[in-house]
Parts: C-alpha cells; structure tokens; sequence
C-alpha cells in the first residue's frame, strides 16, 4: 500500500505537547486470530431478512439443529438488540448469537457498539471497482499471516510498524507518559501492531510479569549465590564494553530486568477490584490488562494501548461447534474487563474492541465457511455514544454492491477511519492523525461517532 518502504512518522513535525495528554486513555485490541465469522456473530433478526440468510445457510444451520440442547440460530433463542439509531438501518432489525449475552447486557447498558463491515482499503471500493480491478487493493487479500498484518500495520508480513504503535508514538512526543516502559504492552506475543519508532513493546504472560529464569527463579540454579552472579552477568555490571551493539544490548537487558521487577512488585499485592473472571485464556489475559491499568500511577503512564489474542476462527469446517464456545470465552471475557474497570473508576477511560485477519463468506461449504474481508467488530467502554451500529450493514443476499463473490463482503468502513475515529478519543489532533494514518486522506469521514463529546 506504500510500496512496501514502511510507515514512518515525522515526529519533529509536531509541537511537543499538541496532543491532548490530560487525565488517563487506554485502548485494548482484542485480537481474533483466524478470520471471525462476523455473519454468525451479528445476525439479520426482522423476519424477511432472517429468512433470507438462514436460506443461505441452511446446510450450516443444519449443523445447529444437531447440537445437543437445539439451535442456537433458531430465531426465538437470538438476542435482538435495541439499537440507539435503529432508524438508519430502514426498519430492518439485528441481533446477536445466546453466547455474547453479557455483551447483549452491555448493549442494554450503552457500554457496547458494532462496526460493521469494517476491514482494510486503500480507497473506497464497490462490486464493480473490484471486478474490473479500476481501484487500488490491499495487498494479498484473503491471506492469514499477511491480512492479521495488513490490519495491524496497513501493509502484508513484514511491516514494521502498526497503527497502535504510530498512536503511541504521538503521545510518547508529547510526553504523556513519565515512562515510556509500560505504553504498549502484549499479552499475546511480540505484534506489529504496537510496534512504533519510540513505542517498544512490553511482553507479560497471561499470568502476569514474566519470571526471569536464572534471576528472580530460585529454583532454577542450583546455588544460592548464582543467581546474583548470573545478574551480574547479564547486566556486564564488570566489564567495560566499546562495542556500540554490546553497550545497546546491555542497556536493554538492563531495563527489561529493572521494569519486569517493577511489574511484578506491583502485582503482589492483591487485586484493587472485586470482578471475577472467567478461567478461559482472553479472561486471563484480559485479568492481567486490567492489574497493568491498576498501577498506572505507580507505572507512570496516562495514556497505554494493549494487545491481547486468541485463536480458533479458522473455521472451514465444524463451525457450529466451534464458534458458540469462542462467542462465549470473547463475551464472558469483556464483560468482566468491563466490570473490573468500573470497579476501578476508569470505565469511561478504557475501550475495548475486536479486530481479525477478515470476515468470512455468506455462503457455506456445508458445516463451514471460507475466507472473506470486511467484518462487523465489537467495541466496549463506558465512553461510548450509547448502544448503536455503525456502518453500512449489507442485506443478507448474494451479488450485492458490495460482495466481491459469496457474501464475502467489500468493507464500507476502513481500518483507517475504524484508527482514527479511536485515534481522535485518544487525544491525537488531526494532523497527528494524518501523520500516523496517511491512509487517512483517501476517506471523507474520519471519525466514525463512537464516542460522546470531544477527544477529551
């Protein structure tokens, strides 16, 4: 989408201070690795659109009707949802699968929002724009490895930096944080997106900080006084380096060492919320998001963006046994982070929301579905503009304007204007915007109405 030379910022473009740093933002990108179905998460509910796409999908349906207990997509055991803008869709009614229930009771509270049909473009494309090829595409569409990446990081495996990093970067500029450490911090690995030119990624388990063997294991050596040693060693306390790669090394080593221990001490102590999660692995990863948040006076940080991951979504086969235990762990999950925010008085401070490497097709291969594009994607937080959906949601039919073959839709929201509209609740102005977005420019609409009010 840039030639493949990177995305860089010009970071002495900007005032030090002109983003809006006061008070406390975080954002967490909750990650569905593999391509979540987004027409078996937010489904057609008044009766001609449900019929139309339960015809469609009547072999997968079929599926449902096997599991032990009876569908789960029958009509009468979906949740619609009262949407604060139900009168941009036409009448036209939506609703979700039993197992997002606690996102459901989110909605109900105007703690939760969809996006729908969101997904990566260079520029806005149509049906026939694809066909004929008469507009630039995102590159090695319909891909794993290089669509997760192209949503990250707006370029195919390989990138360097992603637009959670570029975010960081701004407010590293503008001094938000005292302490750069702790701005992006995964729970899922080392990913682009939180990659930036001055954000560096922190990595803790899901668990918590990680134990560094050798040092902070006392069972690892077998002497009492090795550990020390070994420290020591790490940290070249004793030796005199002249080599520039030598001295970078030590210094990192040394700074990850010194900010793993300031973690872990702060995670001794127990937990400043009450909220219970579920022992499926988003909760935990999510439990240990929020205990991170719960430091970040002793962190020294006012602004943080977090990436947590799960698997599973890949579902070409088996979907209906797949997909409502996923639902179940990504709604329990949430609404547990949600509630431990709360709890921790930062509810209307911290947003939550899905990403995935693509949507996948209206149609069926029998008891699964293939890879698509565009995709409707969950948002949670207390500083949201009430329970609605965003976007342009596609009937339920084949060879619409914008399905480039089997239901897998065109998205009509990019990641750029998904990345900017929480960019700008960030406390980026618009030319950071720009700056960290250029694909940006090529959408009329920058902020897609999530939040209320102002940026802060």
């Amino acid at each position: 989408m840039t030639g493949g030379a990177g995305f860089a910022l010009d970071l002495a473009r900007f005032n030090a201070f002109a983003a809006q740093t006061g008070g406390y933002r975080a954002l967490v990108c909750v990650f569905l690795f593999g391509g979540m179905d987004c027409h078996d998460t937010v489904i057609p509910y008044d009766t001609t659109n449900y019929n139309r796409y339960a015809d469609i999908r009547s072999s997968l349906f079929n599926r449902y009707d096997d599991l032990e207990g009876g569908s789960t997509r029958a009509r009468d055991r979906l949740l619609p949802m009262t949407l604060a803008n139900a009168s941009d869709f036409g009448g036209r009614q939506f609703a979700l699968p039993p197992e997002l229930g606690p996102l459901h009771e989110l909605m109900d509270e105007n703690a939760c929002s969809i996006v729908s049909n969101v997904g990566p473009l260079v520029v806005p494309v149509t049906r026939d724009d694809y066909q004929n090829r008469s507009a630039p595409l995102p590159p090695r569409l319909f891909s794993h490895n290089d669509q997760q990446s192209v949503w990250m990081a707006s370029q195919p495996e390989g990138a360097r930096f992603g637009w959670g990093g570029r975010l960081a970067d701004v407010m590293l500029e503008a001094n938000a944080n005292q302490d750069s450490t702790f701005t992006v911090v995964s729970t899922s690995g080392n990913q682009v997106f939180l990659s930036g030119q001055l954000a560096g990624q922190f990595e803790v388990g899901s668990n918590g900080p990680a134990v560094i063997r050798g040092i902070d294991d006392d069972n690892y050596l077998s002497s009492d006084a090795l550990p020390a040693l070994y420290e020591s060693h790490l940290r070249a306390q004793n030796e005199t380096l002249s080599n520039l790669l030598q001295r970078d090394y030590a210094s990192a080593v040394n700074r990850s060492i010194d900010a793993n221990r300031t973690l872990a001490e702060s995670f001794e102590a127990p937990a400043p919320f009450a909220t219970v999660f579920p022992q499926n692995y988003l909760g935990q990863q999510l439990q240990v998001v929020a205990r991170v948040i719960a430091q970040r006076a002793v962190l020294g940080v006012n602004r943080q963006i977090f990436f947590v991951g799960i698997g599973g979504f890949d579902s070409h086969s088996g979907q209906a046994n797949s997909i409502p235990n996923r639902h179940g762990e990504i709604a329990s999950a949430m609404r547990a982070f949600y509630d431990a925010t709360v709890e921790m008085g930062v509810g209307n401070d911290v947003t939550a929301f899905t990403a995935s490497d693509f949507g996948r097709t209206l149609t069926v291969n029998r008891d699964g579905t293939d890879h698509g594009w565009g995709a409707h994607h969950l948002v949670v937080g207390g500083g949201l503009a009430g329970s609605r959906m965003h976007g342009t949601f596609p009937e339920p039919v084949l060879e619409h304007a914008y399905d480039s073959g089997n239901g897998r839709l065109i998205p009509t929201t990019s990641v750029d204007q998904f990345a900017a509209t929480f960019g700008r609740w960030f406390g980026l102005n618009d030319t950071e915007l720009d700056d960290a977005l250029p694909g940006l420019s090529n959408f009329s609409t920058r902020d897609i109405g999530l939040f209320t009010g102002a940026a802060i």
